[in-house]
């Protein structure tokens, strides 16, 4: 059994089928589902699945929608690998954390960072891959509650990592033209993060297009100029500079790190 929450909130089946679940049993899992075999207060819960709507009587409330979802769970044949637990006060999701798409990608995303701490960098490559894949869209997207809006300005920020991280392995790796495409959707979407550009930058340059890298850094100074009245940082200006002056250094695959110190 697999329940996915990177995208639209979904369990499956082992064979790949989808379980149909109501409403607030969906939000109900999706708020557990952020800390499986975690205890969480009903409280908490209560603020997850409702937040603005609350019910008249919210304790019963969440019994009804936890008995909903106990029920969707039976329709599984692999029911065995997930169980809804009541204690005193809250709840646990009893389940595999590699069931969850989202404990999976932290689990895989810290692999590749140890990985390319101890310069394994294939592997870390590899690990980072497989954790990106599991993104099917918008996390927790027809969650609609405070709650899970944070909750997905946190992912975002650790998808954010973990492709920065892939693509500045992959400059490493000689990969640079492989890597661009990637690097302008992330620029295009971090329009003032200073290090996605250093590495698109990077990337444009190793793959001949010094031309192209020399925008992206006019493009980022104007965008950081207009929305906070300060230039670039140092090391990004560093970087420009190398680029005008052709440095051999910067061919170095080795030489120069964005996204690690």
């Amino acid at each position: 059994m697999k329940v996915q929450v990177l995208g639209c909130v979904e369990v499956r089946k082992s064979a790949g089928s989808r379980i149909s679940l109501p409403d607030g049993a969906r939000r109900l899992l999706a708020g557990l589902s952020w800390a499986p075999n975690d205890f969480v207060a009903d409280e908490q819960v209560i603020e997850r699945v409702w937040e603005r709507d609350t019910p008249q009587h919210p304790q019963q409330a969440l019994y009804n929608v936890a008995a909903r979802l106990r029920k969707a769970l039976r329709c599984l044949g692999d029911a065995g690998d997930v169980e809804l637990t009541r204690r005193r006060g809250g709840y646990i999701l009893v389940i595999d954390e590699a069931a969850v798409d989202l404990s999976r990608f932290r689990m895989l995303a810290q692999q590749a960072k140890d990985a390319g701490r101890r310069g394994e960098d294939e592997a870390a490559l590899k690990l980072y891959g497989e954790a990106l894949s599991l993104w099917r869209g918008e996390p927790f997207s027809e969650i609609k509650t405070p709650w899970a809006d944070s909750v997905r300005a946190t992912l975002r920020h650790e998808r954010r990592d973990a492709l920065g991280r892939s693509a500045e392995l992959g400059l490493r790796s000689g990969r640079h033209e492989e890597y661009v495409p990637a690097l302008h959707h992330l620029a295009a979407a971090h329009p003032w993060d200073e290090k996605v550009a250093a590495l698109l930058m990077l990337a444009l340059y190793r793959s001949g297009r010094q031309g192209e890298a020399l925008r992206q850094f006019r493009l980022i100074r104007s965008t950081l100029v207009d929305v906070t009245g300060d230039e670039p940082g140092q090391e990004l200006r560093d970087l420009h500079e190398q680029m005008l002056r052709r440095d051999p250094c910067l061919r170095d695959t080795t030489a120069w790190s964005a996204v690690t110190r």
